[in-house]
């Protein structure tokens, strides 16, 4: 590769990462994300010139999905501290390979009570036949045909997987999409953590956790353009 050539492939690379920053973080501008595809054969509805996305919210949103043994569960239920509410399915390869990092930042986290739920955009059975193999120790709420509805209420489409990040207070904090890396959920956790202990407010921590997300994912994109 010669040297114009690679200073392009470079600028591309930067340019992707940039760009997965703006995806990560959509609490001030949210827009519309391309769907997955879904084990659930679910077709997109056809947007039209005024259909706009759905406003990410404030605070956790009064919403009742059941557990895997049918149990309805309210998603507020789970506030009061520190809490990552995780968008997945079994289909999803993204999703599969974040698992092991959600059980370790639940008991990395322990000391500030921070809680995990996993809402399964799949179906019960798939859900509990996928457990068999990858025990998940942290409680999983089932969408199957809810789960969609139930992800428009954060302010997003079909995409998976998707994390939203809420104080003690249960205001979001943090909405990060795609695949969440280690270096990524212990910045947003630790902004949280100085939330919660009045340190900081809540715009500055969100300000703070837009630019490392921003940061991070462009040292990920110079990283892969290495390899």
């Amino acid at each position: 590769m010669n040297r114009a050539h690679r200073a392009l492939a470079v600028a591309a690379v930067i340019g992707a990462g940039l760009a997965a920053g703006f995806l990560s973080y959509r609490l001030q501008s949210p827009r519309p994300l391309l769907p997955a595809r879904s084990a659930l054969a679910i077709e997109p509805r056809t947007p039209d010139a005024t259909d706009q996305p759905p406003a990410v919210p404030d605070s956790i949103p009064d919403l009742r999905l059941p557990d895997l043994s049918g149990t309805p569960r309210s998603l507020r239920s789970f506030t009061g501290r520190p809490l990552i509410v995780n968008f997945w399915a079994t289909w999803c390869a993204p999703c599969r390979h974040e698992i092991p990092l959600l059980r370790d930042l639940r008991h990395r986290y322990r000391s500030d009570r921070l809680e995990v739920v996993g809402i399964a955009i799949d179906f019960t059975t798939a859900v509990r036949d996928y457990l068999r193999s990858t025990p998940i120790d942290y409680p999983l709420l089932i969408g199957e045909q809810d789960g969609l509805a139930a992800a428009e209420q954060f302010g997003m489409r079909t995409v998976l997987p998707f994390s939203v990040f809420a104080d003690s207070q249960g205001q979001i904090v943090a909405l990060k999409v795609g695949e969440l890396h280690v270096e990524e959920a212990d910045f947003i956790l630790g902004e949280i953590a100085a939330l919660d202990a009045r340190k900081i407010d809540r715009a500055a921590a969100r300000q703070q956790i837009e630019a490392q997300l921003r940061e991070l994912a462009v040292e990920r994109a110079k990283a892969q353009q290495n390899d």
